[in-house]
């Protein structure tokens, strides 16, 4: 770990400490970045909701903001959108002006629809431009989006229609993988039966890999639906809304098994997003900027959509994988070619680029010379693949930190403001708006360098979730009553002397070995930086005698062979070097792969269960039940689990 070097350089400490000194007057200096239909007055209401509202006497449209006033300001001939799918071979440049169109368009088709200001729809669609203008055209008319993955299960789109209860469907007939076609249409159809809410329409995106059933008298075909439109000039305007009003309903899982709908508010998500482009990010108007998420994820949703477009950016659309689309070199092709300034992906892609290309040897195949910054955000980047991704790219790996609830970072380092020194294993130092705090389990701070839960002294700043969708109380208990005056993140971590903070895991992912509690987001580290190891999870197992212990299972980079035995006696090793007897580390695990999530969080709580022996489920953000069962013989081969 590199030391701070005394007082942090740059403007970092100054903005921050002004935006917890003066929250009102920071950020309504921030909100000048956006276009209001009425300006506010006042930044923040204590009295309203749980605890409080952002800019609640205002009012905007976040389509206008990310189209609309780039058109009138001389953008209209810059590229907006670059659309590039090897899974079908296709690439196509949308312009500001086509972009403001065919959005204006679609939102025409939806009030056709009876789509008006503040009903829901709900969009199940793959990495398409279509997914992004139905997402800006709702934003148009005032309508709340529900972006939920293509692809999810039935029963689990079933649940999200049910709770949203969605005027109109806006989905795709099929999704596309490396190596096969997903049919969504009969999903939809089976997710439509199972709801108790039936919506009004569905508008059917046909792709040829794989044409849908449409249902008479209730889906319709996209193109034909929108051309029609399009011929009898039919276009709706942007309806402005309270900065209060939800922009989007964002499901991500829960506890008790109904997911919790994130709701994010339209003015203080614009104007948080508006702040990190230029501050965080370090990103310039008119600049390509290149997320390699989801739209189905938060991360899509504010850095593939809403950021680089309020911003005035090129934004990158991506349908392909960080590897096998063709190869290990995928996303630094498309750097090059399309000249990005800004990489943002998440850090088991780049644990799967190091697997499959250890010495970075695709890098030196392309021109990166107007790539500048490389940020990793979904889960803990550990130290030996950022510095992997240094030395290969010769640019600033930053890991950053931040949560579907918040929108956008909670913790980085801000290129805007000037580069902080990086320390390996740290998301550096939090974003303004965040006081944030280490706590004990009684709720008090921690000091310096001291495990605990992270947690963030209300208010939240702007951008961050007012409530979850239809359920106040749930919103409080979820996250407000662990800690009183707090939002409980759940997250466990340190912050040091230099004000760092260090991620280390779930609070649920600190196990308790003998009365030690002990992160194994710590114990990940050192088993990643084993020279032989792509990637790893460490899980702690139901032990009688010590309560818990630890289980390290890992997958060993490509071209390794060495016997899987001999590396897990050297892991085994090497935790306790590193950390010490205390880990109890004596389990170490060579699988072929790891079990994840669509988004690339491991499902370390599901291989869990499986090593404790208890009762589990395909979770619903996975469709290969195999991995799994690798898991379940790998622990059975050493006696463990049922």
């Amino acid at each position: 770990m590199t030391a701070a070097p005394g007082p942090l350089p740059g403007r970092y400490p100054e903005v921050h400490a002004a935006s917890l000194a003066d929250p009102e007057r920071f950020w309504l200096e921030a909100a000048g970045a956006i276009d209001w239909a009425s300006p506010p007055r006042r930044a923040f209401d204590a009295s309203l909701g749980a605890y409080g509202r952002w800019f609640p006497d205002a009012a905007l449209n976040a389509c206008h903001n990310a189209v609309d006033r780039h058109v009138a300001n001389g953008r209209a001939e810059q590229t907006a959108i670059l659309y590039d799918s090897p899974v079908t071979g296709t690439k196509r440049a949308i312009r500001y002006r086509e972009l403001r169109d065919a959005v204006a368009t679609l939102a025409g088709v939806l009030v056709t629809l009876g789509v008006a200001k503040g009903d829901r729809v709900i969009i199940y669609m793959p990495m398409v431009p279509e997914a992004l203008i139905g997402m800006l055209a709702c934003a148009r008319l005032g309508a709340v989006h529900s972006v939920v993955f293509g692809g999810f299960a039935a029963n689990e789109l079933a649940i999200r229609i049910e709770d949203a209860r969605p005027k109109v469907v806006l989905a795709a007939s099929c999704g596309i993988e490396p190596s096969r076609v997903v049919p969504y249409k009969p999903l939809l159809d089976a997710a439509i039966a199972a709801s108790a809410h039936k919506p009004d329409a569905c508008l059917i995106l046909q792709r040829p890999q794989a044409e849908a059933t449409l249902v008479p008298g209730r889906d319709r075909d996209w193109a034909e639906t929108t051309a029609r439109a399009e011929g009898a000039g039919l276009k709706a305007d942007c309806v402005a809304v309270a900065a209060t009003d939800p922009l989007y309903v964002l499901y991500t899982s829960g506890t008790t098994g109904k997911p919790k709908g994130v709701v994010r508010d339209t003015g203080g998500y614009c104007v948080a997003l508006a702040w990190s482009m230029p501050n965080l990010y370090g990103v310039a108007p008119g600049e390509v900027y290149f997320c390699a998420s989801d739209v189905g994820w938060v991360v899509g949703h504010s850095y593939i959509v809403y950021a680089p477009l309020m911003h005035g950016c090129t934004t990158v659309l991506y349908e392909g994988k960080p590897v096998g689309t063709p190869d290990a070199g995928a996303l630094w092709r498309v750097a090059a070619e399309y000249g990005v300034a800004c990489l943002f992906t998440a850090p088991t892609a780049l644990r799967a680029i190091k697997k499959e290309d250890p010495r970075a040897e695709r890098v030196g195949s392309y021109d990166l010379s107007k790539f500048r910054t490389l940020f990793l955000a979904g889960e803990r980047a550990d130290p030996d693949s950022v510095a992997w991704a240094e030395r290969a790219l010769d640019r600033p790996v930053i890991d950053h930190w931040w949560q579907t609830e918040t929108g956008w970072p909670i913790a980085g380092n801000p290129v805007g403001l000037g580069l902080l020194p990086v320390k390996h294993g740290s998301t550096a130092v939090p974003m303004p708006g965040y006081d944030l705090r280490v706590l004990d389990e009684a709720g008090k701070p921690l000091p310096a360098d001291t495990m605990g839960t992270i947690a963030l002294k209300l208010p939240l700043p702007p951008g961050c979730l007012p409530t979850l969708w239809g359920s106040d109380e749930r919103f409080r208990q979820s996250y407000l009553t662990t800690f009183p005056g707090y939002y409980d993140t759940s997250d466990a971590g340190v912050v040091d002397a230099d004000g760092y903070v260090t991620v280390l895991g779930r609070t649920d992912d600190i196990i308790n070995v003998a009365g030690h509690r002990l992160s194994t987001g710590g114990m990940e580290a050192v088993l990643a930086s084993h020279p032989d190891v792509a990637e790893c999870a460490v899980i702690g197992i139901r032990d009688a005698l010590k309560g818990e212990q630890p289980c390290g299972f890992v997958v060993m980079k490509s071209g390794v062979a060495r016997e899987p035995a001999e590396v897990e006696r050297e892991l085994v090793a090497l935790v306790r070097e590193r950390i010490g007897p205390v880990a109890a580390f004596k389990l170490a695990l060579t699988v072929g792969r790891l079990p994840k999530t669509r988004s690339g969080k491991i499902l370390r709580g599901t291989m869990k269960r499986i090593a404790d022996g208890e009762p589990w489920t395909l979770p619903p953000t996975i469709d290969d039940a195999a991995v799994l069962d690798e898991i379940g013989e790998s622990l059975k081969g050493r006696g463990i689990g049922g």
